[in-house]
């Protein structure tokens, strides 16, 4: 489907003129153009003619909603609420996991909280932090020799990791580990498990987006791995909105 009124009626703020459409001339006015007083579908300044967006994300039963305008979010609440059974949980703070903090001068997302109980559930708690996740020198394989361990806890483990806090900085070497879930070994449960210690040692780290700022898009990429197990070869990349981190790509292979 295509909708040809997408643009239509949005409050033009640049002065704008088009020629006389084919069909509508007026003679009487010569050579005279018409100046727009709102946006008119394939004009350039017709995207931006829309000040005002509404986002809204839904997860199973839980729905979190925000817009440049205070007034379409109580529309929308309203309008939900009156449709469905359902209740306003205030301003946005914790989802999924996130702690989200709402400041005057940006928003800060973290999962301080999640971490903790990761400790915890996984008796971590006294063990002491590690800076890096796994070190350059090791060389994880199959282990056939090593001390076979419980696979269910060992997976457990994993599925936790790969959602925690730090996510970029450890989706690669969880990728690693899981590639050995089938019979996991000693070996594999230690990498896993100081994957934990690193997280423990940042979880007070998030994402900070602040409300200033510029637009420059700027990508970053690592240097380039070799597994010793596959013979890929991997790279790392991640692209910044100003200062402002909008997608990543963890540990790519490079065919």
């Amino acid at each position: 489907m295509d909708v040809k009124s997408a643009f239509l009626n949005g409050l033009l703020e640049e002065e704008v003129y088009v020629e006389q459409p084919p069909g509508f001339e007026l003679k009487t006015l010569g050579d005279k153009v018409y100046k727009l007083k709102k946006a008119l579908y394939g004009l350039k300044q017709a995207p931006r003619a829309w000040k005002s967006i509404l986002l809204v994300q839904i997860y199973v039963d839980d729905i979190i909603f925000g817009s440049t305008n205070k007034e379409l979010c109580d529309k929308f609440s309203n309008l939900m609420q009156s449709k469905f059974e359902m209740s306003m949980m205030g301003e946005l703070t914790f989802f999924l996991g996130l702690q989200v903090k709402q400041l005057k001068d940006g928003t800060f997302i973290s999962q301080t909280k999640y971490t903790r109980d990761l400790m915890k559930k996984f008796g971590m708690e006294e063990k002491s932090s590690m800076k890096i996740t796994m070190n350059t020198s090791v060389k994880m394989d199959m282990d056939a020799d090593g001390k076979p361990v419980d696979q269910t806890r060992s997976e457990h483990l994993l599925d936790h990791c790969s959602i925690s806090q730090s996510g970029r900085d450890i989706t690669f070497v969880v990728g690693v580990c899981a590639r050995f879930q089938s019979a996991p070994k000693e070996s594999h449960m230690t990498t896993a498990k100081r994957i934990l210690r690193y997280l423990k040692g940042s979880q007070e780290v998030g994402l900070w987006y602040p409300k200033e700022g510029g637009f420059k898009l700027i990508g970053y990429s690592d240097s380039i791995f070799g597994c010793r197990v596959d013979r890929k070869k991997y790279i790392g990349t991640c692209q910044m909105l100003g200062n402002r981190l909008i997608s990543g790509l963890a540990r790519s292979k490079i065919l």
